[in-house]
């Protein structure tokens, strides 16, 4: 408390001599010395100045040229088809509760079939314009939101013959439908940029 007050006074001291020299330029030359005050949230007055910019420049080697056109490259698949995987999530969560109670095998295929149709109607133009690289991207995604990869869920819905012709698919485009999604791993970037764009849109994780 003692260096508190003595804070203060200090203060107070620096502040009468800033406006008795402030009065004395006005009434000469009319030059002012201008002090800046910032209050804390306790009410401390504390003085404060700007310092003037400073630039610094320096040339980007090849290496951190190459990691950022990869980063940026990364960042815009995932901010162009998270929104796809977290309505794919919702979905596949949908049709696994309306099939829980439904035993019945054709009964179960029209319920696929109608949530199929929906999907090709909403989201069949769009999906089919993704690049190779966002397409992976996508999948890795997916699995986040699901739990499952891609084969498991094709295999699910579609049968094991459909998840066996899509997975050689994949293959030729030098993918993986069994992919897993490990944050704290291989796609620890990925998961940055989730996290990004949650934050940004305010997804619920």
């Amino acid at each position: 408390m003692h260096m508190y007050k003595r804070l203060i006074y200090l203060l107070v001291f620096v502040l009468t001599m800033v406006g008795s020299v402030k009065i004395h330029a006005q009434t000469g030359s009319y030059d002012t010395l201008r002090v800046e005050a910032f209050i804390t949230p306790e009410g401390d007055t504390i003085p404060q100045s700007w310092l003037p910019p400073a630039q610094v420049n320096a040339i980007q080697t090849a290496h951190w040229k190459n990691y950022w056109q990869n980063w940026t490259r990364l960042r815009n698949a995932v901010y162009v088809t998270y929104p796809y995987a977290k309505t794919a999530g919702k979905i596949i969560s949908e049709v696994n509760l309306q099939l829980t109670h439904v035993p019945d095998e054709r009964q179960r295929k029209l319920i696929i079939k109608s949530r199929e149709k929906d999907l090709k109607r909403d989201f069949a133009d769009k999906v089919t314009n993704l690049s190779v690289y966002q397409g992976k991207v996508l999948m890795k995604l997916i699995n986040r939101e699901t739990g499952n990869n891609c084969y498991e869920i094709i295999k699910e819905f579609k049968g094991g013959f459909n998840a066996g012709f899509w997975q050689a698919v994949a293959f030729v485009f030098g993918s993986n439908l069994k992919q897993q999604y490990d944050a704290k791993g291989d796609d620890k970037d990925i998961e940055k940029i989730v996290l990004e764009v949650q934050k940004l849109y305010g997804y619920k994780g």
